[in-house]
């Protein structure tokens, strides 16, 4: 047996080959992992309604699934996590519904970079029924792939259309190419919205292009660099969704292809506090098991302070997607709702 629960205590037994535990609990690899003792089990107490993720690190310090555990992540970039829920992990209710009777279409682009140097890609949802002589909101959404394929927010948006709980909208998944370079705290990445992305989404889709009907939407760097765009640029954008905000950052926190995301500070709240950016509706959450829960608590106590409209939601996870496709109903039922961006016009 890999691992037990008993109330809110978790037991993991160390399979053969383990010397130490890390994960959700540890940051994994920004704080100390658990050392193994003489193939003890080792005990955590976690939050009830958590879902955890974990690994477990060989003697040469190479994560490894844990081998009696087949309830696997939906981490995109690593194979190893396995994961355990500590009692019942409520699954939102959104996600629960019926199957939507009708899907909005994805259209794919691609060109060849000019701001950042590579082929670029984004995939342009349109929800059903959409018509051509109609202006719809629309959302530019970073890390595209990750959102389009494991947060599935295109068909949450069929999801939300089909109970009549938002308006239609527009979604522009967009690809990075080194989300490090592109993400942290850069202006480039404006210029390259603006002058490839923009342009060939608006060429072919009846989107908004007044700030009134555009918005950023983001997790973790893919957050940070939507707060901080969204916060500085007013004529351009009226809507955040941040998921685990990167908000330990700084622009003099990067080295080569290295970023600082764990002792930079949190330079973007002491500029949003220096001019609140009152024209934002901002969505923020972030997972209580992970190391941006303090900064994005902070954050989200500056824009209240400030007065910026917003909501704050916390979840009993790490900083992976089970933590974002739990926050993804309610960011959109806040920013697309019945008090979001307006609705479609002729």
């Amino acid at each position: 047996m890999a691992v037990t629960v008993e109330d809110t205590r978790v037991t993991f037994i160390p399979p053969p080959g383990a010397v130490a535990l890390v994960g959700d609990f540890t940051d994994w690899t920004k704080r100390p992992s658990l050392p193994v003792h003489a193939g003890e089990p080792l005990q955590l107490t976690l939050p009830r309604g958590a879902w955890v993720e974990y690994a477990w690190l060989d003697a040469a310090g190479t994560p490894f699934a844990d081998p009696d555990n087949a309830q696997r992540s939906l981490n995109p970039w690593w194979p190893y996590p396995r994961a355990v829920a500590v009692g019942e992990y409520a699954r939102p209710a959104l996600w629960s519904g019926p199957e939507p009777e009708q899907r909005g279409q994805a259209h794919r682009l691609s060109w060849d970079g000019g701001v950042f140097s590579g082929v670029r890609r984004a995939i342009v949802y349109t929800p059903p029924g959409y018509d051509e002589a109609r202006t719809y909101p629309v959302y530019y959404v970073q890390d595209g792939v990750a959102f389009y394929r494991t947060g599935r927010l295109g068909e949450l948006m069929d999801r939300a259309l089909a109970q009549r709980l938002v308006r239609p909208a527009v979604l522009v998944f967009v690809e990075p190419g080194d989300r490090n370079e592109e993400y942290y705290l850069n202006e480039r990445y404006l210029n390259f919205l603006t002058s490839e992305v923009w342009p060939r989404v608006e060429a072919s889709y009846n989107v908004s292009r007044e700030a009134s009907g555009r918005g950023l939407w983001g997790a973790s760097l893919g957050g940070l660099i939507s707060l901080y765009l969204g916060s500085r640029h007013p004529e351009l954008f009226s809507r955040v969704a941040s998921h685990s905000g990167a908000f330990i950052a700084h622009p003099d926190g990067r080295s080569g292809s290295a970023i600082n995301t764990t002792t930079a500070g949190e330079w973007l709240r002491a500029q949003l506090e220096a001019a609140p950016p009152h024209h934002l509706q901002v969505s923020l959450d972030t997972g209580t098991l992970e190391w941006l829960a303090a900064p994005n608590r902070r954050m989200a106590a500056a824009l209240l302070d400030l007065g910026v409209e917003h909501q704050y939601r916390e979840y009993q996870s790490g900083h992976n997607w089970v933590t974002w496709r739990s926050a993804l109903p309610e960011a959109l039922l806040y920013l697309q709702g019945g008090h979001g961006l307006p609705s479609t016009s002729p």
